[in-house]
């Protein structure tokens, strides 16, 4: 069924319909969409539940920043709140839909240009609308020396992917902290820029990570501060070499010892990737749906996992490390990890070499080629496959990291749902992803997986940890778990958010921060 139209709070036709015409008046009538056809193409198509829970009203495309100033002022003249979004490819976490029912999705998407790309320090410069395989592609036709870091579904938008603290697996993994240098639309329609690029024509901008006072950077990162139309990105120079070290790691609880192992490694600097490690069911997924292993209701059990894992040669867990640098030093840093790895895995790894010029083979994430083949793990399930992704933060120690996966395998399988989890060492913490996947159309299931997505967010919080990220629908629970001094993250947000944005027309609820004018929508549509 396609999204019908619903106005935002407080917003009548008259003079949503004047936002509309106005708006076409900046980016022409082409870029002004408000069909229910348009509606439908900006609603989650991953949805736990039905697309009118987070229905947008229309969406407008700007195509340059003084056509986003001129839509900002628009939206404070008329009332009407905007949701930005840079490419809408964010699965799993409400892709276009906005937060709050009814909001105008601003569409950064046709602002695409690739602004520098600079080989000597290793830096670019993109709008919103740049994807992972524009970059990789322009890299690639220029024959630079330049690798990008990439997530594990790279259809998305580089900068948008940063913004929301998305995770890759390279020395760049962290892609928010390569953020060096934010030009930001302010909710009043100025326009400022970060860092050293608050002096014209300084060519630091992109390069020192801080600024003269205090550094807002990241405070453009999961926020409703502002519009970020261009920015800074550091990337990692091409490594002379590279060696990819795979061990297949027999049992669940085996989990503790790796992360023991690896993540001093990590602190230390002798290994520089983040690590990621898989469960056996994330190799599953690429090898067909569910019901070529198991076609019977609830979650495969324990006896059919160690029947599958040795029908397919799988480890439960699977560490493929990657080291960079100069082969001499790659060979002498592989014979460290790999003495670490035999005190608990007698076994040795297979071993992958690479040099420039080699083949390379498949997807390979952790040499920052983008790939969407991760998606086929919609398919797990059958029907109209969706999924989602609870993602705590937990200390890289064994003991934090088997006691939250005790926990939350034991709460999904009191929802007879299958574990799916993997574990991301980024040094001294670890990001646990656990994916929830389930057939759009089958309203059973799609409740079942809200009640255990309330349930994880609620247990996982009463031992201390928290998500880095959430679907749109789950933005309060989450925010709510932040509680230390009644809230004060939050009361500090919205102290901000309120004085930059009276009005609320940037993105009201992102992430539970919600201004004053739409103060009443807090806590809803979940």
């Amino acid at each position: 069924m396609p999204v019908k139209l619903h106005l935002p709070p407080r917003v009548s036709p008259k003079a949503f319909n004047a936002m509309l015409t106005a708006s076409a008046g900046v980016v022409g009538k082409d870029w002004v969409m408000a069909s229910d056809a348009d509606r439908d193409a900006y609603s989650d198509v991953y949805a736990p539940g039905s697309a009118e829970e987070w229905p947008a009203s229309a969406a407008i495309a700007p195509a340059s920043v003084e056509e986003v100033r001129a839509i900002v002022r628009l939206a404070n003249e008329h009332k009407t709140p905007l949701w930005p979004v840079a490419r809408g490819k964010n699965l799993g976490y409400g892709t276009a839909a906005p937060r709050l029912a009814g909001s105008i999705v601003l569409d950064l998407g046709r602002m695409n240009k690739i602004l520098e790309l600079d080989a000597k320090l290793a830096y670019c410069v993109v709008e919103p609308g740049v994807g992972f395989f524009d970059l990789y592609e322009a890299v690639q036709r220029e024959k630079l020396p330049l690798w990008l870091s990439v997530p594990g579904n790279a259809w998305g938008s580089v900068l948008g992917n940063a913004l929301e603290h998305g995770i890759g697996y390279t020395p760049y993994g962290l892609h928010a902290r390569n953020l060096c240098g934010i030009e930001a639309v302010l909710p009043d329609g100025d326009l400022v820029r970060t860092g050293m690029g608050a002096m014209a024509g300084n060519p630091s901008w992109h390069l020192f990570p801080m600024s003269y006072g205090p550094t807002f950077d990241l405070a453009f990162s999961q926020s409703n501060l502002g519009v970020v139309t261009k920015a800074g990105l550091w990337m990692q120079p091409a490594p002379e070499s590279s060696l990819e070290l795979v061990w297949d790691i027999p049992q669940a609880e085996d989990i503790g010892w790796v992360i023991d192992t690896i993540a001093p490694l990590k602190i230390s600097g002798l290994i520089d990737q983040n690590v990621f490690i898989p469960s056996w069911l994330g190799k599953m997924v690429l090898k067909g749906q569910r019901k070529d292993f198991w076609d019977k209701p609830g979650a495969i059990p324990e006896w059919r996992v160690q029947e599958l894992l040795k029908e397919h040669k799988l480890g439960y867990w699977q560490v493929a490390l990657r080291l960079y640098g100069e082969e001499s030093v790659v060979k002498a840093k592989a014979e460290i990890v790999k003495a670490a790895m035999k005190r608990n895995l007698p076994a040795e790894p297979a071993e992958h070499w690479w040099h420039p010029g080699d083949y390379i083979h498949g997807v390979e994430i952790t040499m920052g080629i983008p790939s969407a083949v991760p998606l086929q793990m919609s398919d797990w399930i059958g029907g109209r496959g969706a999924h989602m992704g609870f993602s705590p933060v937990v200390p890289a120690t064994g003991k934090h990291v088997l006691d939250q996966m005790a926990r939350g395998r034991k709460i999904i399988a009191d929802f007879d749902v299958d574990f799916y989890a993997s574990f991301t060492i980024g040094g001294r913490f670890a990001n646990n992803v656990n994916m929830l996947m389930y057939d759009r159309d089958n309203a059973e299931e799609v409740a079942k997986m809200r009640k255990l997505f309330d349930a994880l967010i609620k247990e996982t919080a009463k031992a201390g940890y928290a998500e880095y990220r959430t679907h749109l629908g789950w933005m309060d629970p989450v925010m709510d778990t932040f509680d230390f001094n009644d809230h004060a993250l939050r009361r500090f947000g919205e102290k901000v958010k309120n004085a930059l944005d009276p009005n609320g027309v940037i993105a009201p609820g992102k992430q539970g921060i919600w201004p004053a004018a739409y103060a009443n929508a807090r806590g809803g549509q979940a």
